[in-house]
């Protein structure tokens, strides 16, 4: 097969297929993965006062449909949870007090599709479409990287994403042996992410994904687990059962579906609604080369879709059909993808989410608008993953994770309009303050506890021995 021919699914199974290199020298693992039950920071109360402008998503709360608040905006953090909203809200005994005049706060973001491995390749195969990218640069890769280089690659691309105001990620993890697994996780806790872990396996490993959700998942506050597959007719038996397998562990299918023309040969859709798949369990990330039937019954069924418009433009893979998902009431939100992407930048994915489809369609008032790519971006990536309940607005009772930005920069002044300028000037460096299940994580600008040149220099040593392994 020419690397013309290869499809994502089965340059992945290829990697499934080739064992990765042995841990030598990786931190101590074993055992299942355990967290402090309420780190002390969570516990105490934290009022931010007097936010210049609140998005809070919920339009119970504000005006508009993305619940606008201005003007004097405080909000009450406590145990985790978001406690009140409102106007001179009085501080608790011990709270911590942060003067929010001048700035706008509003849910962390949600990263749908990432695989937070592959900032061990940024920037490669820079001039390679999708086929050329999995042959050239990921599955060569990822064979090379033992358990402890896994963790240091991660962890430096968990913590990249906080410092970008990603405070929930689903990372699609590739076929990795337990001990390695469990080094992926690790790295993700330490970083302090609310995240999903969507575990991909051979078919003959994958007991290896309840016994991963069961050690290591399930004992932290923070994590949760998804299936992953890349579905198609020719795995049909395979795919049949990772799907019971998401059926008995009461977790999502996440599947890899139509990224480029290619992959419809095997008719992945045809597959997932053959195994009983397609329905609001399943979260399909790209969804590019849809019909116009695929489009209707992705609605019909609540099937969710995570749209990955930079990692689409960098391997010339397409532009999602997005207003015509949201004519059919698909649920959708917005993903990085990898390395594909290269950045961490909710902000420069949202802008691209508008630009795509405005160039594309030639029309200003094509969906995605700028309140509705922000919606994608918080709650409407927590309903695609079924967490709305708990994130993506701040809403009292739900958990706490909260965004301060800082408006007063040289890319974002002057004031005009706000919440436009969220997404088209909008960068990183803009994130002040942010906050997971109620623990400050980014104070003033820099991540909190974090050494930073201390997690770029391990990265950087991991990233030499893997442009030098043989």
């Amino acid at each position: 097969m020419t690397p013309g021919e290869m499809n994502r699914r089965t340059v992945l199974a290829g990697i499934g297929g080739i064992p990765l290199a042995a841990a030598a020298g990786a931190p101590e693992s074993g055992g299942r993965l355990t967290s402090p039950a309420a780190p002390p920071d969570r516990a105490r109360a934290t009022l931010l006062r007097g936010a210049d402008l609140v998005l809070t998503m919920d339009p119970d709360l504000g005006s508009g449909p993305l619940g606008t608040l201005e003007n004097g905006v405080d909000i009450l953090l406590r145990a985790g949870k978001i406690e009140a909203v409102g106007r001179g809200l009085a501080a608790p005994h011990g709270a911590r007090v942060l003067d929010a005049g001048g700035k706008l706060v509003l849910p962390g973001f949600v990263d749908l599709h990432n695989h937070l491995w592959q900032c061990s390749i940024r920037g490669g195969c820079p001039d390679r479409d999708l086929n050329g990218w999995l042959a050239g640069c990921e599955r060569a890769a990822l064979p090379k990287i033992d358990a402890q280089d896994m963790y240091r690659f991660v962890h430096l691309a968990a913590l990249d994403a906080l410092h970008a105001g990603v405070t929930t990620v689903v990372d699609w993890v590739h076929p990795l042996p337990y001990d390695t697994g469990e080094r992926y996780i690790r790295a993700l806790d330490d970083a302090g992410l609310r995240f999903v872990y969507a575990a991909a396996q051979r078919a003959a490993e994958r007991h290896l994904i309840g016994e991963t959700k069961k050690d290591f998942l399930d004992p932290l506050p923070l994590a949760s687990a998804q299936v992953a597959v890349e579905p198609g007719m020719s795995v049909l038996t395979q795919l049949r059962q990772f799907h019971e397998i998401a059926r008995e562990l009461g977790v999502m299918l996440n599947a890899h579906v139509l990224e480029q023309r290619d992959d419809r040969k095997d008719d992945p859709i045809r597959s997932l609604r053959t195994v009983g798949a397609f329905g609001p369990g399943l979260l399909m990330n790209h969804a590019i080369h849809l019909t116009d039937e695929e489009i209707a019954l992705t609605g019909a069924h609540d099937v969710r879709v995570a749209h990955c418009p930079l990692s689409n433009m960098r391997l010339a893979t397409g532009i999602m059909p997005l207003p015509a998902l949201h004519r059919h009431g698909v649920r959708a939100g917005l993903g990085h993808d990898g390395g594909t992407n290269d950045t961490s930048d909710m902000f420069h994915v949202m802008k691209a989410a508008v630009g795509l489809q405005r160039a594309r369609h030639e029309d200003a008032g094509i969906h995605p608008t700028v309140p509705a790519v922000l919606r994608m971006a918080t709650l409407g990536g927590a309903e695609c993953i079924g967490m709305a309940d708990r994130v993506g607005s701040l809403t009292p009772g739900k958990r706490a994770d909260v965004v301060v930005l800082d408006p007063g920069t040289l890319n974002f002044a002057p004031r005009f309009d706000w919440t436009g300028q969220i997404v088209f000037n909008g960068q990183p460096s803009n994130v002040s303050e942010v906050f997971v299940d109620g623990r400050l994580r980014k104070s003033r600008g820099e991540l909190v506890e974090v050494d930073t040149a201390r997690v770029v220099r391990e990265a950087e040593r991991a990233a030499a021995r893997l442009r030098t392994a043989a």
